[in-house]
């Protein structure tokens, strides 16, 4: 699904260049678990960023489904990351303005599904993930763990194939970060590939494979169980709890 190759990022602070990340290497299989590790400033949010498509790299070629994305402009990576990808943050990332309901439906938006099918699809992902009752309050109205459950419920609405997620029990508590944790693990069982960062050993211990990052290096990369939905691409959404 990804290959990285000799993958870079640096900043120019005048004419020195600042580091991020020193070609990485990867292969990402579909069906894998990934969690990807280290310390503050080794490169973890950029390498997902770039992996995201929201970021380019400063060299290195990216293959993502055997399309060249090194070689795309924005437009095009931004096409194909929303037909294949979903993201999930860890500040949630919600508008404000709008419901619980509401910001799950906006990804359908962006896609132009037609109306009947978003309200099957929305009633549907908010009764898997056990907030009906929640879908006409708005971000303010909801704890931590309920707005990261709307982060994620918005995140796999349209059946990404790819799931990232950016430090996504960091401002929880544990028993909230367990049942997300919980549902990335039931999600990537049907099928959706995930990458998170983290630097929770606790929250790294629900994947199947563990990438270290020190210094915009990876040290060490170990599957920790075999990926169990690998190559079955997404079969639905898990039920809610």
């Amino acid at each position: 699904m990804i290959r990285l190759r000799d993958i870079e990022r640096y900043y120019r602070n005048g004419l020195r260049k600042a580091w991020v990340l020193n070609q990485i290497n990867l292969d990402i299989q579909e069906g894998e678990f990934v969690t990807i590790m280290g310390p503050s400033g080794a490169g973890k949010s950029t390498l997902l960023n770039i992996i995201g498509m929201l970021e380019e790299p400063s060299g290195g070629a990216y293959h993502f489904l055997n399309e060249p994305v090194h070689q795309f402009n924005e437009r095009k990576r931004s096409d194909l990351h929303k037909a294949y990808m979903g993201f999930v943050f860890q500040a949630y990332h919600l508008i404000d303005d709008l419901t619980v309901y509401e910001n799950i439906e906006t990804p359908l938006l962006y896609r132009n599904v037609k109306s009947k099918e978003r309200k099957s699809m929305v009633a549907e992902i908010l009764d898997r993930f056990n907030i009906v009752a929640k879908k006409d309050l708005f971000p303010d109205q909801l704890s931590g763990g309920q707005q990261q459950l709307v982060g994620v419920a918005r995140a796999v609405i349209s059946k990404p194939r790819l799931l990232l997620a950016d430090e996504p029990t960091g401002n929880l508590h544990t028993k909230q970060g367990d049942q997300i944790m919980e549902l990335f693990r039931e999600l990537n069982d049907e099928g959706v590939t995930i990458i998170q960062v983290t630097h929770s050993e606790r929250n790294a211990s629900f994947g199947t494979r563990i990438i270290e990052l020190v210094d915009g290096n990876v040290r060490s990369d170990e599957q920790v169980r075999q990926p169990s939905g690998q190559g079955d691409g997404p079969k639905g959404m898990p039920n809610g709890k």
